[in-house]
């Protein structure tokens, strides 16, 4: 099997949350800059995975590739909407190669569980955007570290990324992107 390269995407506040206690995305995290960005980074993968509830929250109008975790799939199945895995049942790289048989670029959107699993399977690269300056009481971390008082860039630095220069993505906030590297 060709090279299959893992990308994390998040955009977090200043106490490293990624939604709100009820587990929407904030205004305060929504960011037409990041967003731009986001889409991009979209476009240059080949299939995106991602957690049910974020799947059924988030139409998929461009028709991107998806595998959806949930525990409702018996290992790797192919469903109208996208790939359906249960990575209790099948290991990760049996299900990507059924989706990739090729190789290619995965993007991973979360949500936190789905963060936490590729901790797990190890990030190529993750692209941490800050919300500078907002802090989202009670809200959901990034990775489940993170409740316990680890910031995102030290669950990342323990997962043996290095981080890239800070980029501002939009200065009248500021958002800032960071990618980490294996």
């Amino acid at each position: 099997m060709s090279r299959v390269e893992i990308h994390g995407y998040a955009i977090v506040s200043d106490n490293d949350r990624i939604a709100d206690a009820t587990g929407h995305t904030p205004e305060v995290l929504r960011n037409d800059a990041d967003w731009a960005y986001f889409q991009a980074e979209l476009n240059r993968s080949d299939v995106t995975v991602l957690g049910r509830l974020g799947h059924e929250a988030n139409p998929n109008p461009r028709n991107r590739v998806r595998i959806v975790l949930s525990s409702s799939s018996q290992g790797i199945e192919r469903r109208v909407d996208g790939w359906w895995w249960n990575p209790q049942k099948l290991p990760w790289d049996e299900a990507i190669r059924r989706v990739l048989p090729h190789g290619g670029r995965v993007a991973v959107p979360g949500g936190r569980r789905v963060f936490d699993l590729f901790l797990g399977i190890g990030y190529d690269a993750f692209h941490l955007t800050r919300a500078e300056g907002v802090v989202v009481p009670d809200g959901i971390a990034l990775f489940s570290q993170c409740d316990s008082g680890k910031s995102a860039e030290t669950v990342l630095s323990d997962a043996g990324l290095k981080p890239g220069m800070r980029q501002v993505l939009d200065p009248s906030l500021p958002v800032s992107l960071v990618i980490w590297h294996r």
